[in-house]
């Protein structure tokens, strides 16, 4: 037996499914006529696996959906990671944590990661070379830890998997195949950026290979670097959450010019500051210590955070990826995957909303600015220390396993044996969250030193060593009511006093997956269609994770959110068996008809077993028609923070039911908590919220659940594919999918418990509400984890596929996908009287996702578009005087709910290449050409600011040079 299948690895790009959805699938180096319709030359290629299926046949067909991405069409992008890549697929859903999250926390950030139908990046398997990829305790699979200078092909199954892979299959699979048997030698420059100068973005990689007879090495090894982009440089985030046509709006009260919000003595009893509003900073260029130095803050004095903020976060990766075959005798091979990935991530948002909640400006400090009324009440953004967060990622791959043939007589079996290990260790390190021990103390009694000339803390007769380390007893004093841009005693422009209230956190963490694993395929016996094929196999798998967030955050002695260890184990057994069993084949409308079962048996040590199978179909009537159809179940299980995470904190943005002019105002359930149809939602500061959602003023929890069940699933597809003979090289697929998971994993979110609550009038909701007696905000909550409700989607997915003949005017293809949407709905909870709430049509759950590549090659010269169409989008419009085109919409309960909506959005791509004599390839080319922007959304989809997450940020330009040796 021979292991070299060079032919093979180049047809079977073209052989899977429809072309490239992703790129312009233009791979015009493979002369191969696809054959998706009607394979008339697959039994020479020898016997495959494709994704989806353990039987290894000659056909490349599959009766599932299957979609591949060549590395000509990688190439033909002008990306620089898998997910990038990926997220362009029409039946891509909104990323998991954009790179527009500026604000998001924990192990995950800084990672990429794909979701299949929005249905959750967690319930999306990521394979490479047919094993699973390793995850943090969260459950995500990061696709940024696979150098793209590796891959061969990339093929994603749209459809559920689980009784062939196990839990996560829900959404679909995406299996990255690295490149094997490579010779010679290539490398890689990619150099590109935005028109306005920032976001630049370098790549190199270089890639090495020898093969000979017997053994073959192919090593990769990749540099990437993305610098971030700012929030202040972009029109849509500068100037706060709704654009430049609203200024100030969002601006927040806790601003970097301190605030002085009044005084209070023992007694209780309160002193108004002496400016009209209560909310008073002080003059420029005066003595804060002076009472009468102050005036109401204007808006134009409040804090835009925004100015601080990453729109982008900046990354760096470095990673290397090594694959081996050693073919220990004729029928046996070892082979070998080693891959390591160094990934950092850097975040940046505005300076805490520093505030009275941590304490009060001391009666005997030297900063109050009335002593005799008591401790003084303040707001101050720390702005001169922007927080600042460094994540690190260290991830070793090791992938080894032995596979070969056994001959039984005329029949051959494939087998393989295999084990994997994947370690994830994680390191954040944070700036820029002041310690409230030290804060305390800087705002606590301080007096002027007149031997040293400053202000120290204590008091001359108990006084409080002048320096910066807290441990050993030392203080600097603050000056809160001092704003930024002003020296003097207790600045915080200040190095010492920075020094001291600005400690540096440190989190870690370690994940760790071990895989065993054994397969065997093959056929039984000849049935008059054909051989029934069967394949089955064991795996054994262990989950081990931990995260360990800083001291601080776990005594919640920090601004920072509050945080405990997540740690957790558990192990699993689990049995397959598939059997292929041709049923026609050569007759009348049935050039074959045969149906594929399979079953996977699951065995958790934290939770019990599973069992799930699968049923599929495939039909070809005539040559050139390919008819197929699917019915799976499929579970995804908790993932270890699930299970066994800790308790975390958030400020969280909502809209309150209750507040007036919300459906809720005047409710049973509102009536009944207290809270009256007049009452305004209150926010930071406690101020009465401009617009909506609004974050609050409070610290909400939210946390895992160690009695968790499995989520579980049912998908269906039906579709056909035709090469219609007439006309050479095109081919059309359309697929139906449905999809419906149950006993959903989630957290609830503040806005559905207020909703289920006040409006949908369900009482077992309302338990974790805690409101303020006398003023009505929302003053706790708790939003753990649960299995609640069920999520269901359904819609079609369209592929055209042309490679036009040859002419004198080069070689012509045209890639058009489309996927629709018709149903994207979710269930909050159990309960019988809640209904199915839709969402198709908001941001990032589009109706119609489209992408039309053209790709064109005349001799050395080559040229690729796409072009990238989202249908419209919809938002609430709860805020005026924010756009409303549909202010008397009502929900399914018959709610006022009003909405607004927004147009179509395409983006254009294009890029030019030419072949130079030295064996090299240089190329020009621009992401969204056009410098097209998205609209304005007010929702802040998958983003902190108001525009969507998905949507390209700016026009790109770059280029690309390949050499090969």
């Amino acid at each position: 037996m021979t292991f070299k299948t060079t032919r093979l690895r180049d047809a079977i790009t073209l052989a899977l499914a429809v072309g490239s959805v992703a790129g312009t699938g233009a791979a015009f180096a493979q002369d191969t006529t696809p054959t998706t319709g009607g394979n008339t030359n697959a039994q020479e290629l020898g016997r495959i696996e494709v994704t989806g299926s353990r039987i290894r046949k000659a056909e490349a067909e599959t009766q599932q959906p299957i979609i591949t991405l060549s590395r000509e069409a990688i190439q033909q992008q002008g990306f620089t990671s898998v997910a990038d890549i990926l997220q362009n697929l029409t039946s891509a859903g909104s990323p998991a944590i954009s790179r527009a999250d500026a604000l998001a926390s924990g192990e995950d950030v800084g990672g990429y990661y794909i979701d299949l139908r929005n249905l959750g990046a967690q319930r999306t398997l990521v394979l490479v070379n047919g094993k699973r990829l390793g995850v943090s305790t969260s459950g995500l699979q990061d696709l940024g830890q696979i150098p793209v200078s590796a891959i061969q092909r990339i093929e994603v199954l749209k459809d559920g998997a689980s009784a062939i892979y196990g839990s996560d299959a829900i959404a679909g699979v995406v299996n990255v195949i690295t490149r094997r048997e490579f010779d010679g030698a290539e490398a890689n420059v990619y150099l590109g950026g935005y028109d306005q100068g920032d976001g630049f973005k370098q790549s190199y990689d270089v890639t090495l290979g020898a093969t000979s007879d017997r053994a073959s090495v192919t090593l990769s090894a990749e540099y990437t670097k993305e610098d971030p982009v700012f929030a202040r440089d972009r029109w849509f985030s500068a100037y706060g959450n709704s654009g430049p046509d609203y200024p100030f709006s969002g601006w927040s009260l806790i601003s970097q010019n301190g605030v002085w919000l009044g005084n209070v003595n023992g007694a209780g009893v309160f002193t108004a500051p002496t400016c009209s509003s209560g909310l008073c900073t002080v003059n420029a260029g005066a003595d804060p210590r002076n009472p009468a130095n102050y005036h109401s803050i204007t808006p134009a004095e409040r804090a835009n955070a925004n100015q601080q903020m990453m729109l982008q976060t900046g990354i760096e990766r470095r990673s290397v990826f090594v694959s081996g075959t050693l073919n220990i005798t004729d029928n046996t091979k070892f082979t070998a995957d080693i891959g390591y990935n160094n990934r950092v991530t850097n975040q940046q948002i505005a300076g805490y909303p520093f505030n009275y909640g941590f304490g009060l400006v001391s009666s005997q400090s030297y900063f109050n600015p009335n002593p005799a009324a008591g401790d003084a009440y303040f707001y101050r953004r720390l702005w001169e220390v922007p927080r600042q967060t460094r994540s690190e990622l260290d991830t070793l791959r090791i992938g080894l396993g032995l596979e070969g043939v056994l001959n039984f007589g005329e029949r051959q079996w494939d087998w393989d044996v295999g084990y994997l290990s994947n370690r994830n260790k994680s390191n954040k390190y944070a700036h820029g969250d002041a310690s409230t021990l030290a804060s305390n103390l800087a705002i606590g009694p301080s007096y002027f030193n007149p031997t040293t000339g400053r202000v120290e803390c204590g008091s001359a007769a108990n006084p409080i060593a002048y320096g910066t380390n807290f441990g050993s007893g030392q203080c600097i004093p603050f000056n809160p009511f001092l704003p930024y841009g002003r020296t003097g005693q207790g600045s915080l422009s200040n190095p010492d006093l920075q020094a001291f209230l600005f400690p540096e956190f440190h989190d870690a963490g370690l994940t760790t997956t071990k895989i065993y694993s054994a397969n065997l395929s093959g056929s039984l016996f000849t049935l008059p269609a054909g051989d029934l094929g069967v394949a089955f196999g064991v795996e054994h798998r262990e989950e081990d994770g931990r995260f360990v967030p800083d001291a601080f955050a776990q005594a919640g002695q920090s601004t920072g959110l509050p945080a405990t260890t997540t740690a957790g184990a558990y192990s699993l057994n689990e049995a397959y068996v598939e059997l292929d069993i041709p049923v026609l084949a050569d007759v009348a409308f049935a050039k074959e008809l045969s149906f594929n079962v399979a079953s996977r048996y699951s065995d958790y040590s934290n939770f019990g077993d599973t069992l799930n199978s699968k049923f599929s179909m495939r039909w070809r009537p005539m040559e050139g028609l390919l008819v197929r159809a699917t019915y799976a179940e499929g579970f995804r299980a908790p993932s270890i923070a699930d299970l066994y995470g800790g308790i975390g904190g958030s400020f969280e943005s909502y809209t309150d039911p209750c507040a007036a002019g919300q459906p809720g105002a005047g409710s049973p359930a509102c009536t009944a908590a207290g809270v009256p149809a007049t009452y305004v939602q209150l926010g930071q500061g406690n101020q009465p919220c401009t617009t909506l959602p609004c974050q609050t003023n409070f610290q909400f929890l939210s946390g895992s659940n160690p009695n968790l069940r499995p989520e579980t699933a049912t998908s269906k597809t039906a579709g056909v594919v035709w090469s219609p003979k007439w006309v050479s090289g095109l081919d059309l697929s359309l697929d139906w999918f449905n999809v419906k998971i149950e006993d959903v994993i989630t957290s609830d979110s503040v806005d559905s418990i207020l909703n289920d609550c006040y409006v949908s009038n369900l009482p077992s909701r309302c338990a974790g509400i805690v409101r303020n007696p006398t003023t009505h905000v929302i003053t706790d909550m708790f939003f753990g984890l649960t299995n609640l409700g069920a999520i269901r989607t359904e819609g079609y997915d369209f592929g055209v596929n042309y490679r036009l003949p040859e002419t004198a005017f080069g070689k012509f293809n045209v890639n058009w996908q489309t996927t629709y949407t018709s149903k994207y709905d979710q269930l909050s909870d159990n309960n019988p009287d809640t209904l199915w709430v839709g969402y198709v049509g908001t941001p990032g759950v589009f109706r119609i996702r489209s992408n039309l590549g053209i790709g064109w090659q005349m001799g050395d010269y080559s040229l690729s578009y796409m072009a990238r169409y989202y249908s419209g989008m919809k938002e609430t419009c709860a805020s005026a005087p924010r756009p409303c085109d549909d202010p008397t919409h009502r929900d399914v309960y018959g709610n006022l709910a009003k909405q607004n909506h927004t147009g179509s959005n395409t983006f254009h791509d294009l890029q030019a290449s030419v072949k130079l004599p030295w064996n090299a390839t240089a190329s020009i080319g621009a992401n969204n050409i056009t410098n097209h922007y998205g609209p304005l959304m007010f929702t802040t989809p998958n983003s902190d600011f108001p525009y969507y997450g998905g949507f390209d940020i700016g026009r790109t330009w770059y280029l690309k040079y390949q050499q090969r040796f």
